[in-house]
Formats: structure tokens, sequence, C-alpha cells
């Protein structure tokens, strides 16, 4: 064989990596724990990331200091050996993680963004994916479906929330909070409605609210209980 011919072979191979030196992609399903290395401390995590009926990407985000549990993650991508998602409610490329695997895919590292500000985190995974199944509800009142606008006040901090329910078609009821001002969208285990007195556990930050309708069916006036605190919170209808 010429010499010409064999370097032009050399560099035919050397410019396959499509077909020999692809990345064998992970399956990211299972329950990771570890931490983000913030200056200064570590804040333990936990994720659990599953696949759907239709093949695709969920998961929930814990923060066991915090006493969060089980908050929904989304925007997932996922190539190769990297993966990204974002936890819901947050801004565009706010509170995102963005992480490479490693070889034998049994942790992940990456960074971890929020605001301005970007530090690292690490994840190992330790077993099966702990997604717990939502608690079903029984249907409301059309007069609780919609959309709800309220202000917590926190020792003097405002906090703008939105509270949605509505009603599902297998006969379910659904609903969720979203903290405006912090980005994050919080599920509603499970809705309880008799006569004009409504309750939520919202068990992912291990609390629940307490409320009754006026006569109007334009406010729900009640209170937010989250470990020892008990706090007014009335809201107001936005839209139905």
């Amino acid at each position: 064989m010429r010499p010409c011919t064999r370097m032009l072979m050399l560099a035919g191979l050397l410019l396959a990596p499509s077909s020999l030196f692809a990345q064998t992609a992970v399956e990211p399903s299972g329950h990771w724990e570890g931490a983000v290395h913030a200056p200064g401390m570590e804040v333990l995590i936990e994720v659990d990331l599953a696949k759907n009926a239709s093949g695709e990407l969920t998961g929930t985000f814990s923060q066991p200091g915090q006493n969060l549990k089980g908050i929904p993650l989304t925007n997932f991508a996922a190539e190769g050996r990297s993966i990204s998602f974002q936890i819901k409610g947050a801004a565009p490329g706010d509170r995102a993680f963005k992480a490479s695997f490693s070889v034998d895919g049994k942790s992940m590292s990456g960074d971890f963004s929020q605001s301005v500000y970007s530090v690292p985190f690490s994840l190992s995974r330790t077993g099966d994916t702990r997604i717990e199944a939502p608690a079903r509800s029984a249907p409301i009142g059309k007069e609780l479906e919609g959309t709800w606008n309220g202000t917590l006040d926190v020792n003097g901090i405002q906090r703008r929330l939105i509270l949605n329910m509505a009603n599902q078609p297998d006969g379910t009821a659904t609903g969720n909070f979203v903290n405006v001002d912090e980005g994050l969208e919080i599920p509603i285990a499970t809705i309880t409605h008799k006569g004009s007195s409504v309750t939520l556990d919202i068990k992912a930050v291990g609390g629940s609210y307490s409320g009754a309708l006026n006569p109007e069916g334009t406010e729900l006036i009640g209170t937010l209980t989250q470990g020892p605190a008990t706090l007014p919170l009335t809201f107001r209808l936005a839209k139905r």
C-alpha cells in the first residue's frame, strides 16, 4: 500500500468519533444525595430522577436542612454523560443544575447557578428513585377553581404568592403555590373542600393552609402554618 493511501485511511479513522468514540448515554434514574459546595458551608441536597410513561425525564429536589421535600424539577436536557435541570418556578437559568456523570454513572458533579452566582455541587447515586405518587384529592367546587393572589408578611418581608386549583379530567383536584419572589413552584399534596372551608396540605415544605371562602366567593381568608409559625394569609380571586 502506498504511504499516502495509508495516511488517508488513518486520518479517516481518527475523524470518525461518532461511531468509535461516542459517549455512552448514562441512565440517570435513581435517588441522588450530595451537597452544593457554597463558600464556607456544605448545603446537603437530594435529587430524585425518573422517566415517565412517555420516556421523558422527571424529578424532584429536596433540601433536608430546610424541610423541603419533593420540589418539582423541570427543563431537563441529557446527552451522553451530561445532564441539566432546573428547580420549577425559577427564572430561566436560575436555580439551575448542570453536571457531568462519572464514567461508571454512579456520581455526577457540576455547577449550580443562582442569580449571578455559580457554585459547584456533587451527587452520588444511592438507590432507586423515591418520587412519591401524588395523592388523589376529591374534586373541589367550581367556586374554588382558578388563580388566587395573596401576600404573606414574614417579619415585615412581603412574599407574593399565587394559588392555583383545578379539577382534572380523571375526577381529581390538583393545585400548587407559586412563590413569585423566590421563584419557586410548590405542589399541593392534597386539597380538602367542605362547604366554605378548604384545607391544603403543603407536604413539600412541611406546611398547610386552612381558609374559608367569603360569601361573595372572591376571597379565601385563612392562615398558613409551617413548622412553629402560623401567619394570616388572604387570597383574592384573580381569574377563573
